[in-house]
């Protein structure tokens, strides 16, 4: 169903209708359906913004559309077989029909930008830091929700997204976890020069990984690495809610120095009867009494059967492009599979690359 590229013919308005709620909604030439759909106030689900994750799917109707901008490399020939689009990509170049999932609980919540100040900056691993972000001189708190990201707004134009670690708080405090990634410049600011007092610019609430409440099916969490934060913050809600669901969080990491908070959900398994704690490492430490291996391959081993659950998952684009097929041959309903994928912003990508290939770079 993809079309040629577009022309100066089509460059035209383009209407696009969902499927089942019948919400529709302008698309301006060479606008892609998703930014149009967050223009007009309809959530549609989705994650890295780039076509990697395939968290933004929905299925064309009727319709065709383009991708000038990125190749949905999340969409296999099976996927596109069965006429499968992601919209974070996607440029219509007729009017279409999209049956496509939507995120009602965010519909309403506006994004924008604010100031804000380090409040508090501490190492959690060797190459993780905590930060504790306050509004500035007056700022309202940023209206959120638990397991949604923000973005930091960075001198050059360029952004640098992050998790936010915590449920909205009454005094708007925000909570991030940084990975130090070796060719990335901002993390390695963050690192080494961001100190407590300074200021930052950001955007937000970003992203559809949030608390679904309207469902009373067990529910299984997995994180890697970094991706503990939003889970975090799911789970932080899940448990002041006093839910009674059945709650399995796995948390996968090279090694155990990188599961960096396992104090929290360790304590979690011993004060909330209904949730139980997995961390599983993937390399060997014969002296560890953790579980050693893939952590969706934990998972999996648990629960052969996923048809009942809920499912969320945050954390690296490797893990979550080897599990989620392995998930919905287990059963998992793929309307039931909730992730967000830690994707490097493009130019970081390539300077970890060219790090790895002995090219120095100077910023």
């Amino acid at each position: 169903m993809l079309s040629a590229p577009i022309t100066a013919t089509m460059c035209l308005v383009k209407t696009v209708t969902l499927k089942p709620s019948g919400h529709h909604f302008e698309v301006a030439p060479g606008e892609t359906v998703l930014e149009a759909a967050q223009r007009a106030g309809v959530a549609l689900p989705y994650s890295c913004r780039a076509g990697v994750c395939g968290s933004c799917k929905a299925t064309l109707l009727q319709g065709r559309c383009d991708y000038p901008f990125n190749p949905p490399v999340a969409l296999d020939a099976n996927a596109l077989a069965h006429h499968a689009v992601l919209v974070c990509q996607a440029v219509p170049t007729t009017d279409l029909l999209l049956e496509a999932r939507e995120v009602p609980s965010v519909e309403d919540i506006a994004r924008r930008q604010l100031d804000v100040r380090v409040d508090d900056k501490w190492r959690l691993a060797p190459d993780v830091i905590g930060l504790r972000l306050m509004p500035h001189d007056g700022e309202p708190p940023l209206k959120r929700l638990p397991g949604q990201y923000l973005d930091v707004l960075l001198d050059d134009g360029k952004r640098r997204s992050f998790s936010i670690a915590n449920g909205p708080q009454p005094d708007g405090a925000i909570e991030l976890h940084v990975r130090h990634i070796t060719g990335g410049g901002f993390t390695s600011w963050v690192n080494d020069r961001l100190r407590i007092g300074d200021r930052l610019r950001v955007e937000g609430p970003l992203g559809t990984f949030v608390p679904r409440e309207d469902s009373e099916r067990p529910m299984i969490f997995m994180a890697g690495g970094t991706g503990f934060a939003p889970i975090k913050a799911i789970v932080e809600h899940f448990i002041e809610l006093g839910t009674r669901r059945s709650m399995q969080l796995y948390w996968g990491a090279r090694n155990e120095a990188e599961l960096y908070m396992h104090a929290l959900p360790e304590s979690w398994a011993r004060d909330v009867p209904n949730l139980q704690f997995h961390a599983v490492v993937s390399d060997a430490q014969p002296a560890s009494n953790l579980r050693h291996g893939l952590v969706h391959e934990a998972v999996l081993h648990d629960h052969p059967d996923l048809s009942a659950h809920d499912f969320y998952m945050s954390g690296p684009p490797a893990m979550i492009g080897a599990s989620h097929q392995r998930f919905f041959d287990a059963g998992l309903p793929e309307d039931r599979l909730y992730y967000d994928s830690f994707e490097y912003a493009p130019d970081v990508l390539a300077q970890i690359l060219a790090g790895r290939a002995g090219i120095r770079h100077v910023r």
